[in-house]
This record gives C-alpha cells, structure tokens and sequence, in this order.
C-alpha cells in the first residue's frame, strides 16, 4: 500500500436530477449518506489526508463531511467547472506534491474499501503516472471507453459521444475513479484544457498528457463493477438501496444469521448481529442496532438503534434507542421509546408503549398499558390496562415500583408515586400516595349490587328475559364488601 496517500472525494454537484432540497451525496442509503459510504470505503486506505471537494449547498454537506470524518480538508469548488477544476481546486488546498493521489466520487455508495486498497497497490506496483479504476459490462452504452494498445496499456479513454463504431464495441469503461502520480499530476493540471461542448475542464484529459510525456497509463479492471455506479435521480438511489441491502444480508447469512425472507428484510450497513440471530418477514434494522446471539426479531419489527440481548424475542415491535436484554420478550405491538430499558428474562407485552422506563429482571408489563419515566423493580408483575400518568401539565415525573410487587388491573399511577417492595394495588386504584413495602393500596369503594335492575330498568329486552330465566330474584341488597384483592392480569 503507499505511505503518502491523498484521496480526494469529489462532492461538490448540484445533483439537480435528485429534484431535492437535500443534496445529492447526502441522501440514505442503508443508514448512511452516499458520502459518508464513501469516507467509510477510503478509510481503508490510511491515508495521509482526505480532501473532499465541496461546491453546491456546502453549508450542509461540508459539516456533514467533517462529522462523518474528522480532520478532513475541505477544498471550495465556487463554480462547478468539471473534474479536472475540482482535482485542480483540491490539489491546492491539501497542499500534496508527492506520493499518489486516488480520486473517488461522493455518490457511489457500493464502493468497497477492499477495492481501493488493491486498486491503489497496484498502482503503486506498476509505477503508473495515471491509474483508472475500470469495468468490462455487458452493455457498455453511455460509458467512457478504455482503449488499449497491443501490450495492453490503456492509450485513451474516449466518451461514447466521441468514439468510432471500433471503439463503441469497447466494453471496458471508465468509472471515472482514479489513481495518479502526484508529481504528475502537478504538472498535468494546469494544463488541462475547456475546448469542449460544456466548456469543462475534464481529468480524462491526464490520460492524453501522461501518454504525451511517455508515461505509463494502465487500468485496474474491477470485476464487481457496480461498485462504481452513481446515483442521479430518485430511481438510481432505489436501486442502489436495493442492491447495498441484498449485500449487507448476503455478507450475514454467510456469517451465520438466518434471514427467512430477504425480500423484506433491510438491514443499514452499521447494523451489527451475532451467529444465530434470526430476522422474520417485515423486520427493519436501522442505525446502530446490536442483535444478540439466538435472538429472534419479527415478524413486522422495526428497531433503530437498540441493543436486543441474546435470546431474546421481539415481534411485531417498534423500537428507538431501547436495550431489551437477554432472554427478554416485546410484543405482539409494543412501541419501544427512547430510554426503555427491559431487563433480563422481562417482558413487555401487547398493545404496551414505554418510555424512559426501567423494566428490572424478570418483571412484567403484560397488556394495553403506557409505561413512561419510571422504574419497575424486578419480578416485579404490572396489571393490564395500567397507566403511569408521568406530566402534570407542565413537568414530567417519575413513578417507582419496587421489586416483586403486584399491582391491579386498570390501575393509574400519578407521579410521582413510589410503590414499595411486595406491595399491591387493588383493581381499578388511582395511586396518587406512596405505598409502603407489603401493603395493599385501594382507592375504589366497596362493591354494590342492586337486585332485580335488568328487570325494572330494562323490561322488555332479551337482557331481562335472560335475567328472568336465571331467576334473579334477589331482594337482599348484597354490599359484596370483601378482600379487593389485586385484581392483576398475569402472564
């Protein structure tokens, strides 16, 4: 590999085809921007420095660059005046005058890091003054040519519009990546010229002034060529998304992950999952999310940067910055917030919605309840239907349950609240005091039953035949007065 390497990341285009208010290089693909795929790919080179040439809405891309990479050098392109002006414009600013130069383009999200490094080998093997990493496709139609000589070094690169019916027949391309003699190119810049249709300076041009000079040009035939293709409109970035997607899933299942139906799985590229791991139709992956070894995600899930530990399952779940730990269960139709946080062998059932919540080992929120700015000790069982009622109006706070407690069905908990260990609530209770460890907090009224209602107030209806039948003739108003109970809904 060389020592003194300076890669310049071409990202200055308007992308006007894109019809967005984003830049092009900006759009996701796969959890990443198409430049920030590209930063990925070039730092597998080490170099010395990363220059990226920046022009259109570089209010934007430009500090998304240096996030994505710090300690790039950004190189202002004003005018957009072709490649050959955005070498020349990032060449002054990154200062190189010697070593080589690899330039890559900011909209080819496929572009492996692997790749460049051989590409820039064997440059620097073959002491080439130009390098052009180059492609043999099927159909060759729109593509630079690479022309050859009788020993194999590449005398020309001729755009479709130029060539002859000889070289249309060509299908070796150019990607328009490159890999240069600094030094050479010092010198070759300059002296490029605009006598073209669109009045650009193009770095095709070093081919003919490197072969003017009697130096070497050759190219490096790159036999997974899609991984130089661009995106220029919305339809191009779709099947670049397509196809990033069908790779990143292939690379797992060979790693050991078990994905039953590729077809509607989509996994971004930072996504990371352990041997063992299945993904069920409809799962989405998203960000930084960490799957652990045999967990089980899907069907019809979405997580975005959550960690799910190992064994555990998650279906029909949709999650954000959420850790479900390790033999943990979600779902059916639980939505995930930012902050929960479930404990080992947990769950967290259906129709239940938490945020900022601490679930502790081995506790339970079984059924149809919110769970927001609280903590739920372990072994811990929460009743259905119940409500963590955590703003006031003005401020949120915080309900604590603590651990092996048993609270009722349809229960609201008004933070902030602390229930104590062991303690119970009866069905139906509004929480609005702290409850001491092994207490039975109640706060309906007793039970009244009133005789012979459905037949006074609903005669005529099939409700008081059928009470009739039964022969619900009571005439002892019975308080039912008795233990509430907890009234819980466990599972």
């Amino acid at each position: 590999m060389p020592t003194d390497l300076t890669v310049v990341v071409l990202a200055a285009g308007g992308g006007t085809r894109m019809r967005s208010k984003t830049p092009k290089v900006l759009h996701q693909v796969a959890g990443r921007s198409m430049v920030g795929h590209v930063l990925t790919a070039v730092q597998a080179l080490e170099p010395r420095r990363v220059v990226a040439v920046v022009g259109h809405q570089r209010e934007l891309v430009g500090p998304h660059v240096e996030e994505q990479l710090p300690g790039v050098v950004l190189a202002v392109q004003e005018d957009q005046l072709g490649t050959g002006h955005a070498l020349l414009v990032a060449m002054a600013a990154a200062g190189a005058t010697s070593g080589t130069v690899v330039v890559a383009y900011g909209d080819t999200p496929l572009l492996a890091g692997e790749s460049l490094q051989q590409f820039a080998a064997e440059h620097e093997a073959a002491q080439r003054a130009v390098s052009i990493l180059s492609g043999v496709v099927d159909d060759p139609f729109g593509y630079g040519r690479v022309v050859r000589d009788a020993e194999g070094d590449v005398v020309a690169v001729v755009e479709e519009k130029d060539a002859d019916a000889d070289q249309r027949e060509i299908r070796e391309i150019n990607s328009g990546i490159y890999a240069l003699d600094a030094a050479f190119l010092a010198d070759a810049l300059p002296r490029i010229g605009n006598d073209n249709a669109k009045g650009e300076y193009y770095l095709t041009d070093v081919v003919h002034l490197a072969r003017e000079a009697g130096l070497t040009v050759g190219a490096h035939v790159l036999e997974d060529v899609r991984q130089t293709e661009g995106a220029n409109d919305r339809a191009q970035l779709a099947e670049l998304g397509a196809e990033l997607n069908r790779r990143i899933l292939d690379r797992w299942m060979r790693a050991g992950v078990t994905v039953m139906d590729p077809a509607t799985t989509w996994v971004d590229a930072d996504v990371v999952l352990a041997q063992d791991v299945t993904l069920l139709p409809g799962v989405q992956l998203l960000g930084a999310t960490v799957v652990g070894e045999d967990a089980v995600v899907g069907p019809d899930t979405t997580l975005k940067d959550c960690e799910i530990g190992a064994g555990a399952r998650v279906v029909r779940t949709h999650g954000e910055l959420a850790v479900v730990a390790q033999g943990a269960t979600v779902g059916p139709f639980s939505y995930l917030r930012p902050g929960t946080h479930l404990g080992a062998d947990g769950k967290i059932g259906a129709f239940v919605e938490t945020k900022n919540a601490r679930i502790g080992e081995g506790a339970k929120v079984p059924h149809l309840s919110y769970v927001g700015d609280a903590e739920i000790g372990e072994g811990t069982n929460i009743g259905a239907g119940t409500i963590f009622a955590n703003y006031d109006g003005v401020a949120k706070h915080r309900t604590t349950v603590g651990r092996h407690a048993r609270t009722g069905s349809n229960n609201t908990f008004v933070a902030p609240v602390h229930i104590g260990d062991g303690a119970s609530t009866a069905g139906g209770t509004v929480v609005r005091r702290d409850v001491p460890p092994g207490a039975l907090a109640v706060s309906s009224g007793p039970q009244r039953n009133i005789p012979g209602w459905a037949q006074t107030r609903r005669s005529g209806t099939p409700q008081a035949a059928a009470a009739e039948a039964a022969g619900d003739a009571s005439h002892n108003d019975d308080p039912g007065v008795g233990d509430p109970g907890s009234a819980g809904a466990e599972s």
